[in-house]
């Protein structure tokens, strides 16, 4: 039994995607960071399809080669691969939207890691650890990287398994157009011609569009140059033909284009096309491995295209596997994907980054975001308020000592350099944004009045509100504070920024089993879905029964749910915890005071040092975290 389902081989870069649609690619002013390079937009895109995938590539000794390898971790790709240049820097392309027609590129690849790619760098076990290899065409414009494409095709024979070609022709990669050029998909070129046509009888499926087939098979009449490549290759030919779809030919090339098997296709807006062939190949690929026919692997394959012709980006657009078959069974609702409320939720909570395609683990969170208490405390000053934080976060890194599952709750209007430090360390990290307190709803300053402020946020923090509310508010509050959540949740959304929403209502007034659960409605029916809940302890299993109810029905694939503390005594917690361990989409606690509350009191008032603090903080949060443990290993054993 082979371990992968695919690898694919070469060109490793960072995207930059210029932001502003619709001008000119030297008047951009901010830019989106994504991975990119055809392979690695391959790899990501079967993983999201529920592939295991591969890549073998080069990147550089530095931030960049980092991001991408650890983003196709997240994405997860196995990165056994991968591997670091010392010399070289990773590739680094600069791309836009012009208009429908116009996609702006510029790649900076001269003497890039990816094309250090050797014969020394492929491995035979790694090869026949897979089912199918991919290749794509840039890699053999050079006489080191096409030795090493030609090794790992040998390799792959050897093992049986399947070779593909994604003829992915850039005429300026090639050094036959120049650096401005990078939009360009054709420039005929004898000896590009040849190259190509010398190597294609070593593969098993070829890819490529009407323009690539006419580079491979030397001439601009599709058939002809089709014609052209069967005569020297018994591969399957898929030919991509834009709008109108693609055909794939399994024998003989006929007269017509019509005449080969086609797949069903979608009828949507084209709002970027760079990419989309990559996540064609990806749909492809599902289809193709998985033994489906060519109609079947077709239609997957332009769906795949359908989602990636429509949204900002290459890799962040491709669907994950739950998205595509919604969109199959469903259809077309309206012809720009990118608007479709119920598509976008799907992809958003099904390709989030972190822990993908993993189980999460369970959360234990120290919460030390509070600012009003400390505030409040004797001896405090802002100074001593943001070295207390500093030490809480070192409590909790003493917890965590390098495990998933651990978190930190931390402002950044006192708490800053934790904040800061905190990022990179391995911890779940939320931040929070209300106003301490308020009621209605009020937001910190720091996110200014268009929430704009979150544009300047770690992509790593998870935006955090605490509302105060309850079935029973009358109809202004209620509007008042769903208008702001509803703003925060869209502003957190379009920063690529997950969203917990905390909710009180024991602080408004007398709850019972439902209260909760009727909450969480009200805010599904606004069209807010948080990543995570954070709510207060419940008294009972039915309204924990209740409260999860709720939020499946709306929506299976968020995150969950911690339970907050609200400074309860250690021993109501354990009750608490009891309860709620029970719950599955209950992954764990955030609390704060319970932790630090007596020892903050005492630190500001200089009879505890920096040290004894931490140590007493790391205990009590260690002992929190044993008590959720054993409160969830007891559940599960009851349940078993």
């Amino acid at each position: 039994m082979k371990s992968l389902d695919v690898i694919t081989i070469g060109r490793s870069s960072v995207d930059l995607y210029g932001l502003q649609v619709g001008g000119r690619l030297e008047d951009m002013g901010s830019f989106n960071k994504y991975i990119g390079g055809s392979p690695t937009n391959i790899a990501c895109g079967a993983a999201r399809l529920g592939l295991k995938s591969g890549l073998i590539t080069k990147v550089g000794d530095e931030h960049m080669g980092r991001f991408i390898r650890e983003q196709l971790q997240r994405e997860g790709v196995d990165v056994g691969g991968v591997r670091t240049d010392p010399e070289r820097l990773t590739a680094l392309v600069l791309l836009g939207i012009r208009d429908e027609d116009t996609f702006p590129l510029i790649f900076y690849r001269e003497n890039c890691a990816d094309m250090a790619l050797s014969e020394d760098d492929i491995h035979s076990d790694y090869i026949a650890s897979a089912r199918a290899v991919v290749v794509t065409g840039t890699h053999l414009s050079n006489q080191r990287t096409e030795a090493a494409v030609l090794k790992a095709l040998g390799l792959a024979r050897t093992s049986e398994a399947r070779t593909a070609l994604d003829i992915d022709y850039r005429p300026n990669l090639w050094g036959v157009a120049g650096h401005g050029d990078g939009e360009s998909r054709y420039v005929a070129d004898r000896q590009v011609t040849a190259k190509l046509q010398s190597t294609l009888h070593l593969f098993d499926l070829i890819v490529g569009t009407e323009e690539e087939f006419h580079i491979a098979g030397g001439t601009t009449d599709t058939v002809a140059a089709l014609k052209a490549v069967r005569a020297v290759s018994a591969a399957t030919l898929v030919c991509k033909r834009g709008a109108k779809g693609a055909v794939a030919f399994e024998g003989a090339i006929p007269d017509n284009l019509e005449e080969g098997q086609s797949g069903e296709g979608f009828p949507i807006d084209a709002f970027n096309v760079l990419g989309a062939g990559d996540g064609f190949f990806s749909g492809l690929l599902k289809g193709w491995l998985d033994g489906k026919d060519w109609p079947t692997s077709l239609k997957y394959a332009n769906a795949c295209g359908a989602f990636a012709v429509s949204r900002h980006g290459c890799t962040p657009a491709y669907p994950s596997l739950m998205e595509l078959e919604l969109f199959l069974e469903r259809g077309v609702t309206r012809p720009d994907l990118r608007n479709d409320t119920q598509l976008e939720q799907i992809h958003w909570s099904t390709n989030r980054h972190r822990n993908h395609g993993e189980d999460l683990p369970e959360y234990r969170i120290f919460a030390f975001d509070h600012r009003m208490q400390l505030e409040q405390m004797a001896g405090y000053t802002l100074e001593k308020g943001s070295a207390f934080k500093g030490l809480c976060l070192k409590a909790a890194l003493h917890v965590q000592n390098g495990r998933s599952g651990y978190g930190i709750l931390c402002d950044n209007r006192i708490g800053q350099k934790a904040l800061h430090a905190a990022s990179g360390t391995g911890l779940w990290i939320g931040r929070p944004c209300e106003w301490p307190g308020s009621r209605p709803l009020t937001l910190e300053p720091e996110l200014g009045s268009d929430y704009g402020g979150l544009v300047e946020w770690a992509r790593e923090n998870v935006v955090k509100v605490l509302c105060f509310c309850h079935p029973e508010d009358d109809a202004e509050t209620r509007a008042d504070q769903e208008a702001t959540v509803k703003r925060l949740f869209e502003a957190s959304r379009r920063n690529d920024l997950e969203f917990l929403l905390e909710i009180i209502p024991s602080k408004v007034d007398e709850v019972n089993d439902d209260t909760t659960a009727l909450l969480i409605q009200q805010f599904y029916d606004i069209g807010v879905f948080p990543d995570w809940w954070k709510l207060e302890p419940m008294k009972t299993a039915d309204a924990w029964a209740n409260t999860i109810a709720a939020i499946e029905k709306n929506d299976r694939n968020t995150r969950g749910i911690v339970v907050l503390g609200l400074d309860a005594p250690e021993a109501e917690l354990a009750a608490s915890f009891e309860i709620a361990a029970a719950f599955e989409l209950v992954k764990g606690f955030a609390v704060g005071r319970t932790i630090f509350g007596d020892v903050a009191r005492a630190w500001m008032s200089g009879q505890v040092e920096d040290d004894a603090a931490v140590a007493e903080m790391a205990k009590r949060y260690q002992r929190l975290c044993n008590i959720w443990d054993e409160s969830r290993a007891a559940a599960r054993e009851k349940a078993a």
